[in-house]
């Protein structure tokens, strides 16, 4: 990052100093040699970038980052600087140049820094702001929630999947409040509230007790590129939210379960996802029926009644996975997760139809020719796979029509390079049938709710042969 222009030499008149050190003793001396701009100043765990210049208090410079030409980056208030510069640098405001005098107990101490700092030195630094930038506390590291720390938490703990939390939060767009919520109860992952957005919750689970922070949420953690017309959000919104953390309550983790409450707690994650997926909340209903897969997919302790149920619960965390997946349009997992519950009930024609449904997304219509042709034998009457098959076929000449004419052009134009045919008609006659018009939720991901209850039912039986018999809902 270029530096101003300016340098520490020309500044002539500094503001008289203050004292910011914790004991008013004078251990840390500040000096604002030029003013900044705007109201803000760095936070903990800020990423702060800063030219300086360090000298001894006769004058003789010890280091300094314009003699290297670069700037210099660390993290606020994690002890990566001597503690002068952390409480200095917190009061600066962006573009501000200031004098840090430092007494050896906020600089390198009663040992110095030898062979340059001597021991029990008081140091100068002349240091400019340039920028900053929060803690990137997003889930997958991609800068999309950025942590600006406003007041210290408590404790060590954070709240976990399904904690019980209280928070208050304000959320703001350039500087407009557009939402200002006090003391709002609600368990993370469970809250179908619009106000409760993916990055909320995403952001409390890295919180303290009583820390106050500030969120910077890109798009894909809030509202997305349709925004909230509700709650008066545009679509493709950068929002920035401040938290407290109120209180919270700890859920359980798996280590801390035994069996019976393991699969007390899958049933209640299987409810939970169902209505979720009804009401088209599907990453929120992903997390639950995952979450079931994390309590039983490797139990291995089970046996009798408790292993029956262990089978029917993940058979149908697998099955509602590849549901949500299919709507995602995350075709390799939709396969991962029907293959999977095949190895459970190797008869499960709902597993054959979703498969077949990725597989044909896919264009591999042999493969799901075949997997529509497997719920036909398990289930004659099943009128979705029949029609969806007819479909896939019609898909399938559609495709070998599409690629036999393009080689017939490409030799075509070999033979005769300056024919000009045109094959409008021919075109149009590969999609006479309507293939090209097709609309069926189906083929695009799940099918519609009613559609699917008709063609399978609400209840999946497990054939006595696999799971004694058992019942269970899907």
């Amino acid at each position: 990052m270029a530096a101003s222009e300016a340098t520490p030499m020309e500044i002539e008149k500094p503001v008289n100093g203050v004292d910011l050190s914790e004991g008013q003793d004078g251990g840390i001396i500040k000096e604002i040699l030029r003013e900044g701009e705007g109201d803000e100043r760095p936070a903990k765990g800020d990423r702060v970038v800063v030219h300086y210049v360090g000298t001894l208090l006769d004058g003789s410079k010890f280091d300094s980052s314009r003699d290297r030409g670069d700037t210099f980056t660390f993290n606020l208030g994690k002890g990566q600087v001597i503690k002068g510069w952390d409480v200095g640098v917190a009061s600066m405001r962006k573009g501000e140049l200031a004098r840090l005098t430092c007494k050896a107990d906020f600089a390198y101490g009663a040992a110095g820094s030898p062979p340059k700092i001597p021991p029990n030195a008081t140091l100068v630094f002349e240091v400019e702001l340039f920028s900053w930038q929060g803690e990137d506390v997003s889930p997958g590291k991609d800068g999309g929630i950025i942590r600006s720390t406003l007041a210290e938490g408590s404790g060590f703990q954070s709240p976990n999947d399904y904690a019980s939390v209280t928070a208050s939060f304000s959320v703001k767009l350039n500087g407009k409040v557009l939402l200002n919520e006090s003391s709002v109860n609600f368990t993370l992952g469970e809250s179908d509230d619009p106000k409760i957005t993916k990055g909320l919750e995403a952001a409390i689970k890295k919180m303290k007790l009583k820390e106050k922070s500030r969120f910077t949420m890109a798009p894909q953690y809030c509202y997305g590129k349709e925004g909230n017309k509700e709650l008066d959000i545009p679509g493709d919104a950068t929002l920035v939210y401040e938290v407290e953390l109120v209180s919270f309550e700890k859920a359980k983790a798996v280590y801390e379960m035994e069996n019976a409450e393991k699969l007390e707690q899958a049933e209640i994650r299987k409810a939970k996802g169902t209505d979720f997926f009804k009401k088209g909340l599907t990453e929120k209903a992903l997390a639950n029926y995952n979450t079931i897969l994390d309590y039983l997919d490797s139990e291995s302790t089970l046996d009798g009644e408790e292993k029956t149920r262990r089978d029917a619960l993940v058979l149908a965390a697998r099955l509602n996975l590849a549901a949500c997946q299919l709507k995602l349009g995350d075709n390799p997992s939709v396969i991962e997760h029907c293959n999977e519950a095949l190895e459970i009930q190797k008869d499960s024609a709902k597993a054959y139809f979703r498969r077949a449904q990725a597989h044909q997304n896919r264009k591999d219509f042999d493969l799901a020719i075949e997997d529509y042709q497997e719920v036909i034998a398990l289930e004659p009457n099943n009128k979705a796979a029949k029609n969806q098959m007819i479909v896939c076929k019609k898909e399938q000449q559609a495709a070998y029509q599409k690629e036999k004419k393009l080689y017939a052009n490409m030799f075509s134009k070999v033979s005769q390079p300056d024919s000009k045919k045109s094959d409008t008609a021919e075109n149009t006659s590969v999609f006479r049938d309507g293939i090209g018009e097709w609309n069926n939720d189906m083929a695009a991901g799940m099918m519609p709710l009613d559609q699917e209850v008709a063609a399978f039912g609400d209840v999946m039986p497990i054939s006595p042969g696999n799971n004694n018999g058992l019942n269970h809902r899907v």
